[in-house]
C-alpha cells in the first residue's frame, strides 16, 4: 500500500505529496522503496526526529556518495564532488574557508541593491497588469531575484549578466532531476534543447574558471574576491573548490529561494487571515517566511548513504544503501510540530526545522535565503497587500527532490 501513496517520481504524488509523507509517518517510517525501470531501490525516512538525528550523523549517513537515489550521481557529471558532497573532516576544513568569503555581514550589505531591484520589477508588473498583460509571479519576481542577486553576489559585468540567467535556469533543471545526466542529454544526441544544456552548463564553468583566474590577479570586494584570499592556518582554497562552490550556490540557492518566495505569496493569498496578520504587524514576516518553508518546503527530499549498518525506529538499514531524507515529510510531522502541523500559522514559534537540513551539512547560503525572500515579500506586500496568484493555471517542477514552480501567474498587480 505504501508504495502507491509514496512514490516521489510520480507527477501525482508529486502535486499533493503530503497525504502520501502522513500515511508513511504514521505507518512505515522507515520505507524500502522497491526499484523499478526508474530508479534503483532506496530507502525513506518520514518522520522529524529520525531525519534530524540522522543528517547530524555523516559518519553514518554520508554524502560522499550522492544526494539522490540515482547511482553514481557524482560520476556521471563528471565532475569532482562540491563541497554538498563530501563529509567531515574535509567538508568542515572546506566550509571554514568559504565561510570566510559568505559571511552574513557581506550579504547584509546586498539589502539595498535587492530592494531597488524588487521595485524596479514591481513597477514594471505592474505596469503591464495595468495595460492588461498577463504577469507571472514566479518567472518575473521570484526567480528573476536570486539570479540577479548571484550576479550582484560574484561581480559579474553588466555586459555578462544576459548570459547569466540561461546558465542558472540550466542548473536548477538539473539539479530538480536529481543531478541525473539524462535530464541534459538523450540516447540519440538528438533532443536541442538537450544539447543547449550540455553546452551552457560547459560555458558557466569556462566563464567562472576565467573569472576566479582574474580574481587571483586582482581580488576585488566581490565574492570571488574575497574566496581567492580566504585563509585558514596558512590554507586557502583550489580553484576547484571555489568553482565548485560557485556551482552549489548556483543550482542550489536560486530555485529553491524563489520557491520560497512564491509560496509564501501563495500560501498568505489561500489564506488571507494569515496576510492580514503579517501586514498588521510587519515584524511576523520573518517568523512567517520559515513557517511557509516549513509547511511547503523548497528542498523536499536529499539522500544520504549508509556508512554501517544501523537501525532506526527499530528497523535495520543495511550498509552501502543510500536513504531519503524526506524534509517536506518531516516538516509537517505531529510528533514535532502538535496537532496543527498540517496548518499554516504565520505566528508559530519554529524552534527547529528541517528546510535548510541540519548539522554540519545546515544551509550555508541560508541567511541569504532568508534576506531575499524577506525584501522581495515586504516590497510586494507594501506595494499590493492583496496580490494573489493562481495555482491552477500555474506549472510547478515534477522534482522528487525540489517543490517549487515554473510559472504561477499573478492576479493584484495593477496599479492602484
Amino acid at each position: 500500500m505504501s508504495t502507491t501513496l509514496f512514490d516521489p517520481l510520480d507527477p501525482a504524488f508529486l502535486a499533493d505529496p503530503y497525504p502520501g509523507y502522513a500515511w508513511l509517518r504514521d505507518h512505515d517510517p522507515v520505507h524500502l522503496h522497491p526499484p523499478d525501470h526508474r530508479a534503483p531501490a532506496f530507502w525513506a525516512l518520514s518522520r522529524f526526529e529520525d531525519v534530524w538525528q540522522a543528517v547530524r550523523r555523516p559518519e553514518v549517513f554520508s554524502s560522499a556518495s550522492g544526494l539522490t537515489f540515482f547511482e553514481d550521481e557524482i560520476g556521471q557529471l563528471g565532475l569532482p564532488p562540491t563541497i554538498v558532497m563530501l563529509d567531515p573532516p574535509v567538508q568542515t576544513r572546506l566550509r571554514a574557508l568559504i565561510g570566510r568569503g559568505f559571511t552574513p555581514r557581506h550579504v547584509t550589505r546586498l539589502e539595498q541593491c535587492i530592494r531597488d531591484f524588487v521595485r524596479g520589477r514591481l513597477t514594471e508588473m505592474a505596469r503591464r497588469a495595468a495595460d492588461g498583460e498577463p504577469v507571472d509571479l514566479h518567472t518575473e519576481l521570484s526567480s528573476a531575484v536570486p539570479t540577479y542577486v548571484l550576479a550582484e553576489l560574484f561581480g559579474l559585468p553588466e555586459a555578462d549578466r544576459a548570459r547569466f540567467a540561461p546558465w542558472v535556469q540550466t542548473l536548477t533543471r538539473l539539479q530538480n532531476e536529481g543531478f541525473d545526466t539524462s535530464a541534459l542529454t538523450t540516447d540519440d544526441g538528438q533532443d536541442p534543447n538537450a544539447a543547449a544544456g550540455v553546452q551552457a552548463v560547459g560555458e558557466m564553468f569556462e566563464y567562472f574558471s576565467e573569472k576566479i583566474a582574474d580574481a587571483r590577479n586582482g581580488p576585488g570586494d566581490d565574492l570571488l574576491g574575497r574566496l581567492v584570499v580566504a585563509e585558514i592556518d596558512g590554507e586557502q582554497l583550489g580553484d576547484w573548490d571555489i568553482l565548485g562552490f560557485c556551482f552549489v550556490v548556483v543550482a542550489g540557492g536560486a530555485d529553491t529561494t524563489a520557491g520560497l518566495i512564491s509560496h509564501t505569496v501563495l500560501l498568505t493569498g489561500q489564506q488571507m487571515d494569515q496576510r492580514e496578520a503579517v501586514l498588521a504587524d510587519p515584524s511576523l514576516l520573518p517568523g512567517a517566511l520559515v513557517e511557509c518553508l516549513r509547511y511547503e518546503s523548497s528542498v523536499q527530499a536529499l539522500a544520504r548513504t549508509t556508512t554501517e549498518d544501523v537501525e532506526v525506529a527499530g528497523v535495520r538499514i543495511p550498509s552501502g544503501e543510500k536513504v531519503l531524507m524526506l524534509y517536506g515529510s518531516a516538516n509537517r510531522d505531529p510528533r514535532e510540530y502538535g496537532e496543527t502541523a498540517d496548518r499554516l500559522d504565520v505566528r508559530r514559534e519554529v524552534s527547529r526545522h528541517l528546510a535548510f537540513s541540519s548539522g554540519p551539512h545546515f544551509c550555508i547560503g541560508n541567511h541569504l535565503a532568508r534576506l531575499q525572500a524577506k525584501v522581495a515579500v515586504e516590497e510586494l506586500f507594501a506595494a499590493h497587500p492583496h496580490v494573489t496568484v493562481d495555482p491552477e493555471a500555474g506549472q510547478r517542477h515534477e522534482s522528487a527532490f525540489v517543490r517549487g514552480w515554473v510559472s504561477l501567474p499573478a492576479h493584484g498587480l495593477s496599479r492602484p
